[in-house]
């Protein structure tokens, strides 16, 4: 599992698992665009059945400027997750830097209804050197 999701963080039971990837047939350095793409599993180890609610993004580019991205779900899903039961989901994030980062939290809702939030590791978006030998930026 480690050699395909690098970044990882649990609460309370649930884990959220993050493999990033720069995506070159989708960025254009020359034009100012980076973009990567991002598989998410979460995985259900507490033991009841919890509801992805909403989720909350902070994403960073190269400059230090920070975007904070809410809503309902994920992909347009708000899965239920039995206990032991995963979902995978995946997503893009364009830049306009050859780096910066994301991070987050997910809200789930007991089986109560109760409200908690989960933590999306943090994970660095890094484009590859260029053949010159230096970072596209």
């Amino acid at each position: 599992m480690k050699e395909l999701f690098q970044h990882a963080a649990t609460t309370d039971g649930v884990t959220v698992r993050v493999a990033v990837n720069y995506l070159p047939e989708q960025s254009h350095p020359e034009a100012g665009k980076w973009f990567w793409v991002y598989h998410i599993r979460i995985e259900n180890a507490s033991h009841e059945p919890l509801r992805l609610h909403s989720r909350h993004w902070r994403i960073t580019d190269g400059r230090g400027m920070v975007n904070h991205v809410d809503g309902e779900g994920v992909v347009g899903e708000q899965p239920l997750l039995a206990p032991g039961q995963s979902h995978d989901y995946v997503s893009g994030c364009p830049l306009t830097t050859a780096f910066g980062s994301m991070e987050g939290f997910y809200t789930f809702q007991r089986a109560d209804g109760a409200p908690f939030e989960v933590r999306i590791p943090f994970f660095p978006l890094s484009a590859p050197e260029t053949a010159e030998g230096r970072s596209q930026r």
